[in-house]
């Protein structure tokens, strides 16, 4: 899994990455891995040609959530999180173009769940990339959203 771009194991059900290869679609499935979350854009330079029918035939369940880097919503985190708790007993990773939307919205989840605290997301984030001023305000949101609601 490591030849995976930016590969990050969080626990033995959950990992996030960058975008997998097609050709590391097949270590995925046979890694246990049930569930592909795509946060990135289906029409991104860095996207697969039909990422969901690939991973289909390979017996995993596919989700898509098209973030735009530059505007993440609030909206968006909400439906990730709804499907994260859909499949919490299942293997899932978790991907974008380059593991920055990925690790942001897997962080926040695990803020949501009571795994991190608020300096944990900074941390788990941070061990994967610097966020920008829109990528700070967005998490500084979110979380301040997910005390208030959670």
């Amino acid at each position: 899994m490591s030849a995976i771009y930016n590969f990050h194991k969080v626990s033995d059900l959950l990992a996030c990455s960058g975008q997998p290869r097609e050709g590391q679609l097949q270590s995925i499935a046979d890694d246990g891995y049930r569930v592909i979350i795509n946060l990135g854009l289906a029409d991104g330079k860095y996207a697969l040609k039909d990422e969901a029918a690939s991973v289909k035939d390979l017996g995993m369940q596919y989700h898509h959530i098209p973030v735009q880097f530059d505007n993440p919503q609030l909206s968006e985190l909400l439906e990730f999180i709804r499907l994260m708790d859909e499949h919490d007993g299942d293997k899932k990773l978790v991907h974008c173009a380059a593991n920055y939307r990925a690790s942001a919205f897997t962080g926040l989840y695990l803020f949501a769940k009571n795994n991190l605290d608020e300096d944990g997301v900074e941390s788990f984030t941070g061990d994967i990339w610097q966020p920008d001023a829109t990528w700070q305000a967005f998490i500084e949101e979110s979380l301040e959203f997910l005390k208030e609601n959670g």
